[in-house]
């Protein structure tokens, strides 16, 4: 028997669970049809495969036709999910794991314009900001109708296989009931803490009564919620002890605010730049006071945090959640005492914000997560070894690089600069999000342990690749600054990059013109307002940066709004002039009609990038397939065999930025899916 604390079995009510760490409920919005198919279960077995000793799916799924999910979720008020849930359990357990989904009707948390265009409900009138839909306040028959939903979608879970259900109570209908914010009935449901508390209870002896006591029940819920009038931390310890005194569940899963902003989720699921485990005491806190299973969960990512909370007894339970995206293996390398091989969670957010915006969730750096059927997490080794050459030590060219010792071949790596990181590490120049730096350190370190050759300082021309003798050649060399975007004066603008690593000095009155809408933009607005600039961030877009998208536009306006940047939207900058020391920015606007100026002593235009591509050009006469991809093979996972040229010595492809602007995890997903079958 191992002594880390993580790996100490836990015996929950009549459940052993092997080890101490979760991944608590997320949608990661993979259904179909609102229902949990193959490529659901095979990311929710990956976890367990990986050693993880409770997983719980769906955060979460819906228990009624007027709760209709914003994003994709589950819909757990139909019995055709019950096979399917099923599958699920029988091949999560065959991993030897628990596992367990979460239940909610989301109240105000949703639309009337989605799903079957049912009123939306709650215990007041009051609209929620995220979601915008005024609510019907709740009737009787509203309140018997969705107890009878959730006991009914209990019982189906049950019927699934599942180890038991957890109630997503904050920000959502039960805690809509609970906090005097949003409750505005009269009793027997509104009024004091013990008739607010009555749905949420009702709820529970309603689900305890369909699943017996051999099924485990919690919740998830707040016990602060960090607002005026709210429930406040004493509230939560009376609502922790009432829910542990009541008898109808068996741990509390609790967190810290609330979540009707966008500033408020993200104070409760904190990206990058944002302290880690920020609400850990909070819940050892509510332990101490309940000395009742509890678990946790807040952007604990490393295993050090993790360790700490359970041997300090801040919880029971620890969740590493979105660490699990990043890496379903988290608990084998543990065990293997590999904990140096685990791939960081930077706190990018990637995955939690495309499903706001109703994507599915992919981690910014394993293009595999969600994509378990066709990507591996662990590479195979190749049949033959080949001599690979890849240009560019960037993300795209450090994971070819990566991937391809993986599979056992001779890799060679030459990058222009003296260290690796191409645009991460620009990105890594602000404070708040030098966290993207782990993209590269941790591949830099995997591609070390597997021999591969790195040649910094080297800037490859054809003959240098050339007399590598390679098999394959991967032209990762990223992209340079667009600017050249006005009809006239560009020669007066300089780019987001070229402030963002300090070539240029900011100026004193700064237009950036942002129709990239990507953090590059935000960043160069932050730096040059720090220095007490004046600045105005102008996009012919409807809003703003739409690509760094909510949660992660969170920081960056609490840090411009301070520093007095301007935000003008629905305009275009059209051409430059100098006037003196100062320039004429000439706008325009799509939308017509519009001929306007700005002075000001400094443009900085944020327009994407250039691929950097002669290198790959002046290869492909050369090459047996002349740069040709052959897509149909791509995506069925198959070697490249395209042969156009019968004299060409090697293979020869370009991915991420060299190709086309795209993101980072593009440019990873472009590396993974190309070497991983060489």
């Amino acid at each position: 028997m191992s002594n880390d604390p993580l790996l100490q079995p836990y015996k929950l009510k009549h459940l052993t669970l092997r080890n101490r760490i979760i991944v608590t409920s997320h949608e990661p919005a993979y259904p179909e049809d609102g229902m949990p198919k193959d490529r659901y279960r095979a990311y929710t077995v990956e976890r367990a495969k990986g050693g993880v000793a409770l997983t719980m799916t769906a955060g979460s799924a819906a228990v009624s036709k007027d709760s209709p999910p914003v994003f994709n979720n589950l819909l757990a008020y139909k019995d055709e999910i019950v096979p399917w849930i099923r599958r699920m359990t029988d091949a999560v357990h065959e991993e030897g794991a628990a596992i367990m989904i979460q239940l909610t009707h989301l109240g105000r948390r949703t639309r009337w314009d989605k799903g079957d265009w049912l009123p939306v409900v709650a215990p007041s009138h009051q609209r929620e900001t995220s979601h915008r839909a005024f609510p019907k306040k709740m009737e009787d028959w509203d309140i018997e109708r969705i107890i009878r939903d959730f006991a009914d979608a209990a019982e189906r879970m049950k019927a699934g296989g599942m180890d038991g259900v957890e109630l997503e109570a904050y920000g959502h209908l039960i805690d809509q009931f609970t906090s005097p914010l949003t409750n505005e009935l009269d009793d027997p449901y509104g009024g004091s803490l013990e008739n607010r508390m009555r749905f949420c209870l009702e709820v529970f002896k309603a689900m305890r009564e369909r699943v017996g006591e051999d099924f485990i029940l919690g919740v998830r819920y707040t016990a602060d919620e960090c607002l005026p009038g709210g429930t406040r931390q004493a509230d939560g310890i009376k609502i922790s002890k009432r829910l542990r005194d009541s008898g109808l569940i068996d741990y509390l899963n609790v967190i810290r605010g609330h979540i009707d902003t966008d500033p408020g989720l993200t104070d409760v699921i904190p990206i990058q730049g944002m302290a880690n485990s920020p609400h850990l005491d909070f819940a050892g806190e509510i332990r101490a006071a309940t000395n009742f299973p509890t678990f946790h969960a807040a952007k604990i990512p490393d295993v050090a945090t993790a360790r700490h909370a359970i041997a300090a007894g801040k919880v029971d339970m620890v969740g590493m959640t979105r660490a699990h995206m990043t890496d379903p293996h988290i608990v084998q390398k543990i065990i293997e005492k590999r904990e140096d091989d685990i791939r960081p969670c930077v706190g990018a957010n990637y995955c939690l914000d495309r499903i706001y915006q109703g994507g599915m969730a992919f981690c910014i750096h394993n293009a595999a997560t969600g994509r378990e059927e066709t990507m591996p997490h662990t590479i195979q080794k190749a049949v033959l070894r080949k001599k690979v050459v890849i240009v560019g030590a960037g993300p795209a060219g450090l994971e070819a690089a990566r991937v391809s010792a993986e599979r056992g071949h001779d890799v060679v790596v030459f990058e222009a600069a003296n260290n690796p990181g191409g645009q991460i590490r620009l990105t890594a120049q602000s404070e708040r999000r030098r966290e993207m730096i782990s993209i590269i350190d941790w591949r830099v370190s995997q591609c070390e342990k597997l021999g591969v050759t790195f040649r910094f300082n080297s800037w490859a021309e054809a003959d240098t690749v050339t007399a590598e003798s390679p098999d394959v050649v991967i032209i990762a060399t990223g992209g340079l600054p667009h600017t050249e975007v006005l009809s006239k004066g560009n020669e007066l603008v300089v780019s987001s990059w070229d402030i963002i690593s300090g070539d240029v000095k900011p100026g004193t009155n700064v237009l950036i013109f942002d129709d990239a809408g990507d953090h590059a933009g935000l960043q160069a607005a932050e730096f040059i307002a720090k220095t007490g600039a004046k600045v105005e961030i102008m996009t012919p877009d409807r809003s703003f940066a739409p690509e760094v998208m909510a949660m992660n536009l969170v920081p960056y306006m609490r840090s411009l709004q301070k520093l007095n940047v301007t935000f003008t939207v629905t305009y275009r900058l059209e051409a430059a002039e100098r006037r003196g020391n100062q320039i004429v920015a000439h706008v325009g606007s799509d939308y017509g009609g519009v001929a306007k100026q700005r002075i000001v002593d400094q443009i900085v235009v944020n327009h994407g990038t250039i691929p950097l591509d002669d290198l790959y050009f002046e290869l492909r006469p050369g090459s047996k397939n002349l740069g040709e991809v052959s897509y149909e093979e791509l995506l069925s996972g198959e070697p490249q065999t395209i042969e156009r040229n019968s004299a060409g010595s090697y293979q020869l492809f370009r991915i991420g930025d060299a190709v086309a602007a795209r993101n980072t995890h593009a440019a990873i997903f472009d590396a993974l899916r190309l070497a991983k079958d060489i």
